[in-house]
């Protein structure tokens, strides 16, 4: 008799199936907790990279030891306790309808979708001083939502640094939004002019150093127009009612509208 039959087949066939299936299975149950510390920890380091505190040399947990996050009812513009900033996720959360609301067509200026009701930001702290202060952002660009972080000096209105840490914006074009010479150009802007609306954008072609309106303008990126005027939106909702801008208000004492 023939050893090699159709049913034997099957069986070894099926058998490898769910011995290979067991193995996947196991692999991800095991390696979850590790993907999700390393996720964190890859947060952390963004984090750290755009409050211009980071150092490949030191330990991460001992650099983000001068990192202060906070949830903050934007509405309001006031920290609250819960939910707790430990695990916080404001992207996550604001699909949740006890943490966030849909936005209406005309007011979704970002591409977000959804305002989140809280926001995880996180304070920079030098000998017992604030130093800066790191906002989450994230819009719509071309091709995908960008996620970065914006840092701003103590006087709550400069711009200290300007970094995404995902995107799936075009090599080359949009891309180039990680460029370091192009984040360069971000440092020194102002976002709020003297009538507290955000005035800081993103231009077609290169700002010239004689027009008056310099520290409110930031080169555009050549041949990403739609990336360009999506960081410009950006801005303009985070910077906003919806956004930070109450936020900033009442906790630095008036000095975003400056």
């Amino acid at each position: 008799m023939h050893n090699d039959t159709l049913t034997k087949t099957l069986i070894v066939t099926i058998g490898l199936c769910l011995l290979c299936s067991l193995i996947v299975s196991t692999a991800a149950v095991t390696l979850a907790p590790l993907q999700q510390q390393n996720k964190k920890d890859e947060l952390k380091e963004s984090i750290l990279q755009v409050s211009g505190i980071y150092r490949p040399d030191v330990a991460i947990d001992d650099l983000f030891a001068q990192v202060q996050p906070k949830v903050v009812n934007l509405s309001e513009g006031v920290y609250v306790d819960t939910p707790s900033a430990d695990n916080f996720d404001m992207v996550a959360a604001a699909r949740n309808p006890a943490f966030g609301t849909p936005l209406s067509a005309s007011a979704d200026i970002a591409g977000i979708s959804y305002l989140p009701r809280y926001a995880k930001v996180y304070l920079i702290y030098s000998d017992n001083q604030l130093s800066k202060i790191v906002l989450p952002i994230y819009g719509y660009g071309l091709w995908s939502i960008l996620y970065g972080f914006i840092t701003l000096e103590a006087d709550a209105n400069t711009v200290y640094a300007l970094q995404f840490y995902q995107h799936s914006e075009t090599p080359g074009l949009g891309g180039r939004v990680d460029d370091p010479k192009w984040r360069a150009l971000w440092h020194g802007k102002k976002i709020y002019a003297k009538n507290a609306e955000p005035k800081l954008s993103v231009v077609k072609g290169r700002v010239a150093a004689s027009d008056p309106s310099f520290a409110y303008k930031v080169d555009g990126l050549s041949g990403a127009t739609l990336t360009s005027r999506g960081v410009t939106h950006m801005l303009d909702f985070w910077f906003g009612d919806k956004g930070y801008r109450k936020f900033l208000e009442k906790q630095f004492y008036g000095m975003a509208t400056r």
